[in-house]
């Protein structure tokens, strides 16, 4: 997903991303047609002009929702100053529990055994709890194929699975056993702020009641156990988290649309620093991000369908995921 440059083309991508969401897809494309709001959202800097941060910060200060174009336009360009400082004070921490259905078929993959999980980008770490959910696997018409942990009083995640060519996803018949889990962030969340998690509310999109529930459901979770997460950049606190995580258990480093948010440099500086960790054998690295984010990863795969998400096993793509958790195709694992 495009962050930053052109206005134009920073909300035209976005609105690729939004099918199951017509009031943004509508509020995207009419930012895309509206110069005026376009010069609003130019007066911001570069990082905080991104589509899911405006219009989060619309909705935290009345924008009910969904709504048409029109009260997004007169919210913004009559903004008394209160958007404005919401947006440049807050960021883009989605921490989207459903993404834990689409990544366990990968830890799967690397077999049996506690893992000691290390989230980049961490948010409030609601992504660390693969072990606390259940997990139900539809086929595309609707069918259940496949079932793990989905008993007693745990929460349940529901994903569409395919795959591609006939590859089949590794799918578990027992839930992980994860004997640590922490992470990384520059502003972690605490999972026991009401604000913060308000927050974090305001930026699930309009018609997702679903995605509501699995936030109110994840975290309840993360509250009875919270994660240990670190304030700071990743590639100055990765290295001694990883080695704190190694006395637990096989250490997985994993994120979601974390890197996207990075300056390319960064992002760059970010990917040597994971491959070097991997190549040591000091952990696994399991990567969520747009084809773009990491071409390199994306490349040892079949090309995505648009809109996709792709996920890397230790730099290899092995499926094709929906951003928000809802559908998995499995490419399998590259020689």
């Amino acid at each position: 997903m495009l962050l930053e440059g052109d206005v134009v083309a920073v909300y035209e991508d976005f609105a690729r991303y939004t099918d199951d969401s017509p009031c943004f897809t509508e509020w995207a494309l009419g930012v895309v047609g509206d110069a005026e709001v376009r010069a609003w959202l130019e007066t911001l800097p570069a990082p905080r002009r991104q589509p899911n941060l405006v219009f989060a910060a619309a909705r935290w200060h009345g924008v009910a929702t969904p709504a048409p174009y029109a009260a997004l336009r007169a919210a913004l360009l009559g903004d008394d100053g209160s958007i404005r400082a919401t947006i440049l004070e807050r960021r883009t921490q989605t921490n989207e529990a459903g993404r834990m259905a689409t990544l366990l078929p990968a830890l799967a993959a690397l077999g049996p055994g506690p893992l000691a999980l290390v989230e980049v980008g961490a948010s409030a770490g609601l992504c660390l709890y693969p072990d606390r959910w259940g997990h139900r696997y539809r086929a595309a018409d609707g069918r259940v194929v496949h079932e793990v942990g989905v008993d007693g009083d745990r929460p349940v995640l529901e994903c569409r699975i395919s795959g591609h060519d006939g590859a089949r996803a590794p799918l578990p018949r027992d839930l992980p056993t994860i004997a640590w889990r922490g992470g990384v962030d520059l502003h972690p969340l605490d999972v026991t702020d009401a604000d913060a998690t308000a927050w974090l509310e305001a930026l699930v999109w309009p018609e997702h009641d679903d995605r509501r529930r699995v936030l109110a459901s994840a975290v309840e979770v993360a509250r009875g156990d919270p994660p240990q997460l670190v304030a700071g950049d990743l590639v100055e606190e990765l290295p001694a988290l990883v080695e704190r995580a190694s006395a637990h258990g096989r250490v997985v480093v994993q994120h979601s649309a974390v890197l996207s948010y990075l300056p390319e440099p960064a992002r760059r500086e970010a990917e040597s620093l994971l491959r070097g960790l991997v190549a040591e054998g000091a952990c696994h690295w399991l990567s969520n991000e747009g084809p773009d984010v990491l071409p390199a990863v994306t490349g040892t795969g079949p090309a995505p369908p648009p809109g996709s998400f792709v996920l890397g096993l230790d730099a290899r793509a092995v499926a094709w995921t929906h951003g928000h958790g809802r559908t998995l195709t499995w490419t399998g694992l590259s020689s």
